[in-house]
């Protein structure tokens, strides 16, 4: 549809429905907005506009239709508004830059004010271009309508008029707001100059309007440079004029502070003078006020004293029981002046039964819980030396049913923690009575339960004494805690460990002598009873010099010296023994870093290590293994039992638990005292002599498997297992020898495994595959071989070369397997054939070895001789 816009179409909107947005080379409407909405719009002095969904006629006669504008993004809803009447006449293209200052007229300027000032430039320009042109409109994906094939400026711009708003709105301070792209400045500038764009060819381009164009635009640029520099000398004069008008009212508030200040001075020297005067008149009526009031009270005093002096007390607060309060407070002083003149008979009397009731009237008040009445007559008996009786009578009272439980430490907290606020209600310094109270509470029923537990069970029962120490201790201690959160005075801990110390202290200083004795006496029984149950009878291991000998030529010469002893398998050593030693050890670090003093407590510690390593790692560990390598057959027994291995496994678990209880429950106890060193020193010596019992005890172990193995094959192999009499039926098969010690062989290794852990494994597995390599190596050099009987010595190198039967491997040592592929490799010099001789021995596994060597083993060859093979090696 085509439609037109006449420029003289105005209205009177309360805010411009139609601002179009120049972007991209066309114009943008918002959704919602028809032409007919801006041609058909109200002239003016109409009283509203069109409402929304009725139909207007343009001036060209076309209807259109007026939308509801959606709320858009970038446009706020259209709020339904009462169209005003404008005062005069209002211009097209000055309605929206009203409407963005927030002119008359414009109800919802403010709100609009944005999207008018984008649109104030370019709305002009928008009712001219689109006067007579074809427009095709759209609806971009942001809700604007655009108006495309507007790519020239329409030749009513021609006029002077239209080059007059060119040099307007490209001059127009809209232009220059940030982000100025000068490029797109002038591209805009050249396209909006009639015969400055590039439609209609060259004909159509006119340079000369073009320069004019530009150097108009710039005279006008200056024009604006002189007046924006104008402005700015203005502003910068006015903010001078300002700052010196601001620093002249500075100094005068100046001047006005310093005045109010001196004025301030003067005035607290007068309050200070006046001050001084009041100070100095109060204690000129004090010392006229205060001899008076002695001189009243002295003789009010005398005439009481008079009424003792004659024997006859006439005055009512004497003899009225309701002014206790006052005759207590007139007795008090009266004290004094007795004290002076002991010729008085009938006044001590009087003081002391006056005290009696004042005593009983707190008793009575206590049991009838009157924390008032108590407070009053406690004020009252602080001036008296009842006072202190006073105190016991309420601390006794209080314990009154307080233990009815078995729990005499539940019972104190519970009955210090309910006296504890009536303590401070009542007396004047609740933290001396609380301190009396639970001194009082120490010394009888604390002390009275701790000594009838344990001198019971003191000679009796040392294992239940101690058990009754240690817990009796430590509840103690335990209710002391509770009690430090009372107000007991300054040094509340030094009091209650002195309480503490003055019950436990007799028990304390024997107690480190009896866990001793306990332990030794306990640590022996429990080792007597478990060798009762293995029928053992122990022997005594030898000491001094000549088991010192005994033990060197051992270590040299590896031979058993003494008697064997068969222990049918026996190891000695037993778990369950060693976990009542180390619970027994336990429980005994425990009640000695509770009860020992802080300065003796590594001491201490130190000597129940000692028990421990006696009992656990000397007596029992150290003559394990004592009968264990006196049980180690010798090397030439037949069909030996050999436990060491297991004595080994069994030691070695047992030590871990023992070095667990050493870093858990000792090291703490010694971490920071010269002890330490001590501790350590002991325990590397322990286990320096227990290693080298084992290791002597594991090489023999080893030397016992060899010379068993050494006797299968002895027994088992036989020369015609490597020289048969008919070669052609001879299969490939591993010898009854091989298959026997290689069985062998393999129980022993999984009985190491099993016996030792870590990095042990692989030494004791390092040192028997080298020695039954040894073995293997010097037992193949005493026989013959033909060309099919040197396969049968295969068998034994295949059982641990890593090249022909991996699966089977059970010495995975990297030194063993690279022994036996060695030998492998020998051993394939018997049954080569011996043009391929000088070959293989050059072979890489062979290459390194000794000439002499690989001619030894050649010479083992049946047809060494005949087919002359000692030429390969001359």
């Amino acid at each position: 549809m085509e439609r037109t816009v006449s420029l003289s179409a105005t209205f009177t909107t309360a805010r411009p429905r139609w601002s179009p947005v120049f972007q991209n080379g066309c114009f943008w409407l918002p959704a919602g907005v028809g032409t007919a909405d801006v041609a058909g719009a109200p002239e003016i002095g109409t009283s509203s506009g069109v409402p929304s969904g009725q139909t207007c006629k343009s001036k060209d006669g076309s209807m259109a239709r007026r939308e509801a504008s959606p709320s858009l993004s970038g446009f706020p809803p259209e709020p339904r508004r009462k169209v005003c009447r404008p005062a005069k006449s209002v211009r097209p293209w000055e309605t929206d830059s009203r409407l963005a200052r927030g002119g008359r007229g414009s109800a919802g300027a403010s709100t609009m004010g944005r999207h008018a000032r984008e649109a104030a430039l370019l709305t002009p320009l928008a009712l001219a271009v689109t006067k007579g042109r074809n427009c095709t409109k759209s609806v971009n994906p942001c809700g604007i309508r655009q108006y495309r094939g507007l790519r020239e400026p329409p030749s009513e711009l021609n006029s002077p008029r239209g080059a007059s708003w060119i040099r307007n709105m490209a001059t127009t301070p809209q232009l220059f707001e940030e982000p100025f792209d000068a490029d797109e400045y002038i591209e805009r500038l050249a396209w909006r100059t009639p015969g400055g764009g590039s439609k209609g060819g060259a004909e159509a381009f006119d340079p000369k309007r073009l320069l004019e164009e530009f150097e108009s635009h710039i005279e006008e640029l200056k024009q604006l440079d002189e007046k924006i520099q104008r402005r700015v000398e203005k502003l910068e004069h006015q903010c001078h004029r300002e700052a010196k008008e601001f620093a002249h009212k500075v100094q005068d508030l100046q001047r006005s502070n310093q005045v109010a200040f001196q004025h301030f001075q003067e005035l607290d020297e007068h309050i200070s003078y006046v001050a001084t005067k009041v100070c100095h008149l109060g204690d000129q009526l004090e010392g006229v006020n205060t001899p008076r009031q002695r001189a009243v009270e002295a003789q009010r005093l005398m005439t009481y004293f008079n009424e003792f002096l004659d024997g006859d007390l006439r005055s009512d607060v004497f003899n009225n029981p309701d002014k206790i309060k006052e005759a207590a407070d007139i007795i008090q002083k009266l004290h004094l002046i007795y004290c002076l003149c002991l010729c008085l008979r009938y006044f001590p009397g009087k003081y002391h039964d006056l005290e009696r009731q004042l005593i009983q009237e707190f008793t009575a008040a206590q049991r009838m819980g009157e924390i008032g009445r108590m407070r009053e007559v406690a004020a009252v008996l602080l001036h008296f030396k009842g006072y202190a009786h006073c105190v016991d009578v309420y601390i006794k009272q209080c314990q009154e049913g307080a233990y009815m439980r078995n729990d005499v430490f539940e019972d104190t907290a519970a009955l210090c923690q309910r006296v504890n606020k009536q303590v401070g209600e009542v007396f004047s310094s609740p933290e001396t009575v609380m301190a009396k109270l639970i001194q009082n509470i120490f010394e009888n029923k604390l002390q009275s339960h701790v000594r009838e537990k344990l001198d019971k069970t003191r000679h009796s029962d040392v294992e239940q004494y101690l058990k009754n120490l240690y817990d009796l201790y430590t509840r103690t201690t335990a209710l002391a805690t509770k009690l430090t959160e009372f107000n007991l005075g300054s040094d509340k801990h030094t009091f209650l460990s002195k309480l503490i110390k003055s019950i436990f202290s007799s028990y304390l200083e024997s107690y480190i002598e009896i866990e001793r004795e306990y332990l030794r006496t306990r640590g022996a029984l429990i080792l007597q009873r478990y060798y009762d149950s293995k029928n053992h009878q122990k022997r005594p291991i030898g000491t001094g010099s000549i088991q010192e000998l005994k033990e060197r030529i051992r270590q040299r010469t590896n031979l058993p010296l003494g008697p064997m002893i068969d222990t049918h398998g026996e190891t000695f050593l037993s778990p369950e023994l060693v976990v009542n030693l180390l619970q027994e050890t336990r429980h005994a670090f425990e009640r000695c870093n509770r009860l020992s003093d802080p300065s003796d407590l590594p001491k201490n510690a130190f000597s129940i290590f000692l028990l421990l390593v006696d009992h656990l790692c000397v007596d029992h560990i150290d003559y394990a293994l004592e009968i264990g390598l006196s049980a180690i057959p010798s090397s030439d027994a037949k069909n030996a039992n050999l436990y060491f291995l297991d004595v080994v496994q069994q030691a070695n678990s047992i030590f871990h638990l023992f070095d667990k209880q050493f870093n858990d429950q000792l090291m703490p106890l010694i971490s920071s005292s010269p002890k330490l060193a001590e501790c350590l020193h002991k325990k590397k010596e322990v286990i320096e002599q227990m290693e080298v019992k084992l290791d002597t005890g594991i090489d023999r172990t080893i030397n016992c498997m060899v010379g068993q193995m050494k006797h299968i094959l002895a027994t088992e192999q036989k020369k015609t297992d490597f020289k048969p009499e008919d070669e052609n039926n001879v299969m490939i098969q591993y010898t009854t020898a091989c298959s026997k010690v290689c069985a062998y062989v393999s129980r022993q290794v999984e009985h190491v495994r099993k016996s030792m852990d870590g990095k042990n494994v692989d030494t004791v597995l390092t040192e028997l595959g080298v020695r039954f390599h040894r073995l293997i190596h010097e037992h193949l050099q005493q026989y013959s071989y033909s060309s099919m009987g040197g396969m049968n010595t295969l068998g034994y190198t295949a059982y641990v070369s890593s090249d022909i039967t991996p699966k089977c491997i059970v010495l995975q040592v990297p030194l063993v397997l690279q022994l036996f592929d060695t030998l492998h490799a020998l051993c394939n010099l018997l049954v080569v054939a011996p043009d391929n001789l000088k070959q293989v021995c050059s072979g890489e596994q062979l290459t390194n070895l000794d000439r002499n060597l690989l001619h030894a083993f050649v010479q083992l060859r049946v047809d060494y001789r005949s087919a002359r093979l000692g030429r390969h090696f001359s």
